[in-house]
């Protein structure tokens, strides 16, 4: 990322409570618990997100979930490529018009996709993205979250707003209560901070929880195979250790390797105590279980 978002640009009109408020009414936008929609009206914010994903010029930026556009006209300001992916064909038809409207001079740096985010592959954009920045719908953050992971390795920063509590889990360390399969998933892929927390106060509709923002800066090398097989194999193992968190690793990975006296062979083998629990091991833990035979 060769420039950074701090001197910005400032070419765009952001949107505040009122303008947001009047596009929603135009487009006859009515903000769905379906679709997780929550639209950001605060301007300081969204270039606070913008700051914590530190993006540049050189950057593709992709924001799922854009709405109305107040974190993409943020993101237009500092980067010279935003793909959005919208799953509202309303949102996605108008958001290019809002573009042009309060950032004429950036409107060619936005593609929009009008796709469902846990579904898009990389063939569907129209550029590689190197970062990931977005306001993710919090019914449907973790599996997003991660299905993009896995299917756009060239997304080298993920910075994205999801409930406090999620983003709680995905930067949990082990041996703590909320430490589970979204904390070691999301360490597959690199390494997971927490980056902020948001009030309830900038979005309209106001939500009943508090936000927070967890940014991921994927591994420059792989620690283990990056193939779409090793990840299945690694996963597979943190489903079956986490899905009786009481018993221990023994017992609960019994299904998953055929018996208890051969999860204890395999765990023995990757130099894991039998007795210990899921949530006291790191991602590297359960890929060396993995990798065991």
């Amino acid at each position: 990322m060769s420039e950074s978002v701090v001197a910005g640009r400032g070419q765009a009109a952001l949107l505040g409570p009122a303008e947001v408020r009047v596009l929603a009414e135009r487009f006859g936008v009515r903000p769905t618990k379906q679709l997780g929609q929550n639209f950001v009206h605060d301007a300081n914010t969204v270039r606070r997100i913008v700051a914590a994903a530190g993006v540049g010029r050189d950057d593709v930026v992709l924001e799922v979930g854009p709405g109305l556009g107040s974190l993409t006209l943020a993101l237009l300001d500092v980067v010279d490529s935003v793909v959005a992916v919208e799953i509202d064909p309303n949102l996605a038809a108008h958001l290019p018009d809002t573009v042009a409207d309060r950032a004429p001079e950036l409107a060619d740096r936005l593609t929009v996709v009008g796709a469902d985010a846990l579904r898009v592959r990389a063939a569907d954009l129209p550029a590689r993205p190197t970062a990931l920045v977005a306001n993710l719908p919090y019914n449907v953050a973790v599996p997003v979250l991660l299905h993009l992971l896995a299917e756009l390795p060239s997304i080298r920063t993920t910075l994205v707003m999801v409930q406090a509590e999620v983003a709680d889990r995905l930067s949990a360390t082990p041996g703590g209560r909320i430490y589970g399969v979204p904390s070691v998933k999301a360490g597959y892929f690199g390494a997971v901070k927490r980056a902020g927390s948001i009030g309830r106060q900038v979005f309209w509709p106001a939500p009943q929880i508090e936000s927070g923002l967890v940014r991921i800066d994927r591994f420059a090398e792989s620690p283990w195979p990056a193939t779409e097989e090793h990840r299945r194999r690694v996963f597979e193992v943190v489903d079956a250790a986490f899905a009786q968190r009481r018993k221990t690793l023994r017992a609960a990975l019994s299904g998953w390797a055929g018996s208890a006296a051969e999860a204890e062979r395999r765990l023995r083998l990757a130099g894991i105590d039998p007795a210990a629990r899921g949530e006291t091991l790191d991602t590297a833990a359960f890929v060396r279980l993995a990798e065991t035979d």
